[in-house]
């Protein structure tokens, strides 16, 4: 590779440890350019651990900061923006409707990044993506991956942004105009979830609540993965970072079991579908190199 640039945009602290650690410690041992933009601090999440329990959602978003600079230190990872700047979007928070899909919760602050102004976030990550000048960009799906307003908003931006930050005539002070190549968006690695499913049900019983889950439900159809950027070497890495975020995250817990199940299969890994931009090469299996095909200066 000569010179490549990823940035990625996760929706708050943990998103980048849990859904791309590897592929941000690879490309960074690589010598690659990595940016994480995050759009949040996570401020309404779950609080775990029972001695910071009194945090006020405004103490829990500072200590977050914190976790995630200790994730950097894991990954290596020295380039982390907060999107229009640190505290300028709130975390939304999510509800659960009687069917359990994840829904935007009934009240949410004034500044909760759902109801940010679209023009106003794109232009945010508009001038980064113009500074930054990333080959690959990273995000989630249309629904955020499983439904999360943050998500689907973090989405939304993206996407957005990478068509106006190509614009010559789209606010020129923001920089010059740049094409990102490629954009992908991050998934469950659907084949290693499938493998690992009645290995983790055997071992964790209350996995899921103890309900049975459908193996189609794990996620996209698996021809639809283009890349999958490989964990070998890097699954302490990716465990070390998860943990540094405690106050969202039970190491222990039998989900997280199970993810490092999924991370210790043979051909296990990271993975992604094409969103836009340059296609990936045709290939039988999914290439483990997110830059594949790309003209890169």
């Amino acid at each position: 590779m000569s010179n490549p640039r990823l940035l990625l945009v996760h929706a708050h602290p943990d998103d980048e440890s849990s859904q791309s650690a590897a592929t941000i410690a690879r490309y960074v041992d690589a010598g690659a350019q990595v940016t994480l933009v995050t759009c949040t601090l996570g401020e309404r999440g779950e609080i775990l651990v029972p001695d910071w329990e009194h945090f006020t959602e405004a103490e829990l978003g500072q200590h977050r900061i914190d976790e995630l600079k200790a994730a950097m230190d894991c990954m290596g990872l020295t380039d982390q923006v907060f999107l229009g700047g640190v505290g300028r979007y709130h975390d939304t928070g999510m509800d659960r409707a009687p069917d359990g899909s994840v829904i935007v919760p009934a009240e949410v602050p004034d500044n909760a990044f759902w109801n940010a102004d679209l023009l106003e976030a794109a232009n945010f990550l508009v001038e980064i993506i113009r500074s930054r000048r990333p080959h690959v960009l990273s995000t989630y799906n249309a629904i955020g991956g499983y439904g999360h307003p943050d998500h689907i908003m973090a989405h939304r931006v993206a996407m957005y942004a990478v068509t106006l930050a190509a614009a010559p005539s789209h606010a020129p002070e923001l920089g010059e105009p740049w094409q990102v190549q490629r954009v992908v968006w991050s998934t469950h690695n659907t084949a290693m979830w499938q493998k690992a499913y009645p290995i983790a049900r055997e071992k964790f019983p209350d996995l899921f609540g103890g309900e049975e889950r459908d193996p189609d439900s794990f996620g996209p159809a698996v021809d639809y993965i283009e890349a999958v950027v490989p964990i070998e070497g890097y699954f302490d890495v990716y465990r070390r970072a998860l943990a540094a975020h405690p106050s969202q995250v039970r190491i222990d817990d039998p989900f997280w079991q199970f993810h490092a199940i999924t991370q210790q299969l043979p051909e296990a890994g990271e993975a992604y579908v094409f969103g836009c931009g340059q296609p990936f090469p045709p290939s039988d299996k999914p290439h483990t190199d997110l830059f594949v095909g790309l003209d890169l200066d």
